[in-house]
C-alpha cells in the first residue's frame, strides 16, 4: 500500500514544479509581448537591437530553468534572476516567482539584499527597451515598488501558512504519541490491575492447598478416613480456585458470555464484607482460630470499597497461615468518620503472634514453608491508595504483626 502514496507524492511534486514555472514564463512572455507591441508603436528597436529579443527569449529560458534550484539556493537564485530581468524581459516571470519563494522564508535580510537589485533592475529594463522617452519616471518606480510589495507580501502569507499547517503536523504527531503513551500506560495498569487480582484471587487458596498437602505430605500416622477428609478438603479448594479465577477472567475480560459458567448460568459475584463469615468459616475448617470482630454498618459500604476490604482480609489471613501457622488470627473490621472529612471510612486490621524461629506449629505439625512471590502485601498497599486510603503493616510493639487498612468511602 505504501507505494501508490510515494507516486502520489512524487506526481505532487512534479505538477507543483510545472505550474509554478509554467506560470513565471508566460507571465514572462506576456511583458516580452507588451514590450514588443510598445516598440513598434514608437517605430524604435532595443538598445542592443532587434536580434535582442531572441537572446531575451533565451534568457527567459534560462531564467525559468534556474527556479528548480530556488529551494536550495534561494537567495542565489533571486539574485541572479533579478539580474537576468534587467536586460530580458522574459526573465520578469522567472524573477518574480524567485521573489515569492525568498519570501516564503520570512527573513527580511534575505528580501532586503534583493530589493536594491529589484528596483535597479526596473531602471535598466527601461534602458535596454527604450518604451518610453525617460527612462527613469515616477509611474515605473511605483510599478516596481508595488511588485516588489506583492511578490513579498504573496511570500510572507504562504510561507505563514506553510508554517501553520508544520504546526497542525506537529501538534498531530505530538497527538499521537500521547496517545500512544497512554495506551502503554493503560496497558501496563491493566497487567496490574490483573496480577493483583489474580494474586487475590488465588493465592488465599493455594495457600489452603498447600497447607493441606503439606499435612499429607509429613503425617503419616493419619487414619484413611483422615486422609480422605484432607484431601477432600484439597480437592474442593483446587476447584473453587478454578471457579474464582473463571469469574475473575470474566470481569477483567468484559466480553459477552465471559462471565458464565459452563452451564450458562452466571458466575458468582466478586466476594465482599457480606462473604466474611464463609471466609473465616474457611479458614477455621484448616485448623486456624480466626476471631471476627465487626462494628458499624457494612452492608452500607459501597461495593468497591468492600470488594478491597474483603481482598485485604483474604491477604491478611493467607499470610497469617504461609508465615504463622496454628498462630491466633484477630480480624476487626468496622466503619468509622474520615479524618477531617464528613465521609466515612472502613477500619481493617489483622492481628498475628509471630512464631519464634525454629518452633512447630500449635498442632505439632512442621509445614513446609510455602513458596510465593512477596508481592501480596505490595498489591494490597497499591490497591488502598489507588483507594484514597492507605495500608500499614509489620510487627508492632508486643511482637504481633499487624496488618491495619483505612479504605475512605461516600454514601
Amino acid at each position: 500500500m505504501p507505494l501508490p502514496r510515494i507516486a502520489r507524492t512524487r506526481r505532487g511534486h512534479v505538477w507543483g514544479e510545472s505550474w509554478r514555472l509554467g506560470v513565471g514564463f508566460l507571465f514572462g512572455l506576456a511583458i516580452w509581448g507588451v514590450v514588443q507591441a510598445q516598440l513598434d508603436q514608437r517605430g524604435v528597436d532595443p538598445t542592443f537591437g532587434k536580434d535582442w529579443l531572441l537572446v531575451d527569449l533565451a534568457l527567459g529560458v534560462g531564467s525559468t530553468v534556474l527556479l528548480l534550484w530556488r529551494r536550495r539556493w534561494p537567495l542565489a537564485v533571486a539574485l541572479v534572476t533579478t539580474v537576468l530581468s534587467g536586460v530580458s524581459s522574459v526573465s520578469v516571470g522567472a524573477s518574480l516567482v524567485a521573489l515569492v519563494s525568498l519570501s516564503t522564508r520570512q527573513r527580511w535580510r534575505e528580501i532586503a539584499v534583493v530589493a536594491v537589485p529589484w528596483m535597479l533592475a526596473g531602471v535598466s529594463h527601461s534602458l535596454v527597451y527604450p518604451t518610453e522617452p525617460e527612462a527613469i519616471t515616477l509611474p515605473n518606480i511605483i510599478i516596481g515598488l508595488l511588485t516588489l510589495a506583492v511578490g513579498v507580501s504573496i511570500g510572507w502569507a504562504v510561507g505563514e501558512r506553510r508554517a501553520f499547517v508544520a504546526s497542525l503536523h506537529d501538534r498531530a504527531l505530538t497527538a499521537e504519541r500521547e496517545q500512544a503513551m497512554r495506551v502503554v500506560q493503560a496497558q501496563v495498569a491493566e497487567r496490574a490491575r490483573i496480577a493483583r487480582e489474580m494474586h487475590d484471587v488465588l493465592a488465599h487458596r493455594i495457600s489452603l492447598v498447600a497447607m493441606h498437602s503439606g499435612a499429607l505430605a509429613y503425617r503419616t500416622d493419619l487414619a484413611p478416613e483422615q486422609v480422605a477428609e484432607t484431601a477432600e478438603i484439597v480437592r474442593e479448594s483446587a476447584n473453587q480456585a478454578l471457579t474464582e479465577l473463571r469469574a475473575v477472567l470474566g470481569v477483567l475480560r468484559d466480553v459477552p458470555g465471559a462471565g458464565a459458567s459452563e452451564d450458562g448460568s452466571p458466575e458468582a459475584p466478586q466476594p465482599t464484607l457480606g462473604d466474611l463469615d464463609a471466609l473465616v468459616a474457611e479458614a477455621r475448617s484448616g485448623g486456624a482460630t480466626v476471631l471476627l470482630d465487626r462494628a458499624g454498618d457494612l452492608d452500607a459500604v459501597p461495593e468497591q470499597v468492600s470488594r478491597s476490604a474483603y481482598r485485604i482480609v483474604q491477604e491478611g489471613l493467607t499470610n497469617a497461615r504461609k508465615h504463622a501457622p496454628g498462630a491466633a488470627v484477630r480480624v476487626t473490621v468496622s466503619t468509622a468518620p474520615e479524618r477531617g472529612l464528613d465521609d466515612e471510612a472502613v477500619q481493617v486490621t489483622v492481628r498475628n503472634a509471630v512464631p519464634r524461629g525454629g518452633t512447630d506449629a500449635a498442632d505439632g505439625i512442621r509445614r513446609a514453608p510455602t513458596v510465593g512471590a512477596g508481592l501480596g502485601l505490595l498489591g494490597l498497599t497499591e490497591r488502598a491508595v489507588l483507594a484514597g486510603g492507605e495500608l500499614t503493616y509489620g510487627p508492632d510493639r508486643a511482637g504481633d504483626f499487624v496488618l491495619t487498612a483505612r479504605l475512605p468511602w461516600s454514601r
